[in-house]
C-alpha cells in the first residue's frame, strides 16, 4: 500500500504537467468569448482568430474549435488568440463590422485589419500558412532567425 501512494501521486503530477508545458495557464489564455474581450486590447500584440456561429451547437463551429484545440502550440507561436461569438443577439462590434451569415472564421492582423474570412472550418495548418505570408509575420520570422545567430 505504501508503494502505491507515490505511484498514484506521480501519475497525477504527470497528467497536470503537459498543460504547463504547452503554455496553458490562467495568465496566458488562448480562447476567449466575445463578451469577455474587446478586440482593441489585442492590437499590436496578438492576431485574433474570430469564430462566428449562430449557436455553439453549429456542427461547423464544433469542428472548427476541435481543429483549433488540436494544434494550440502552432497558434501560440504566431501570437494567435481565438475569440468565439455564438450570440447573434448580442450584436458585438466585430459581428456588426463583418456581418457573418451563420458560421464564419475571420483572421485579424496585429494591426487590427481583417486579413481573411472563410465560411467553413479551416485547419490550423492552413491558418498558419496564411499568417506566415503576412508581412508583419515575415518580419517576426526574420527577427527570430537573427536572434538565434
Amino acid at each position: 500500500m505504501k508503494t502505491l501512494l507515490p505511484l498514484v501521486l506521480t501519475g497525477i503530477f504527470a497528467l497536470t504537467q503537459p498543460a504547463v508545458a504547452n503554455g496553458e495557464s490562467e495568465e496566458n489564455p488562448l480562447f476567449f468569448s466575445m463578451d469577455e474581450v474587446n478586440l482593441n486590447q489585442f492590437k499590436w500584440k496578438n492576431r485574433p482568430v474570430v469564430v462566428f456561429a449562430e449557436t455553439e451547437n453549429d456542427p461547423a463551429f464544433i469542428e472548427q474549435m476541435d481543429l483549433l484545440r488540436a494544434r494550440e502550440s502552432a497558434l501560440r507561436e504566431r501570437d494567435v488568440v481565438v475569440i468565439t461569438d455564438t450570440d447573434p443577439a448580442a450584436r458585438s462590434d466585430i459581428r456588426i463590422k463583418l456581418r457573418p451569415r451563420g458560421f464564419m472564421l475571420a483572421i485579424i492582423g496585429k494591426d487590427g485589419g481583417v486579413k481573411l474570412r472563410k465560411p467553413f472550418p479551416w485547419d490550423v495548418r492552413e491558418i498558419s500558412r496564411s499568417i506566415d505570408k503576412m508581412p508583419m509575420r515575415q518580419r517576426e520570422i526574420r527577427a527570430h532567425k537573427e536572434d538565434i545567430r
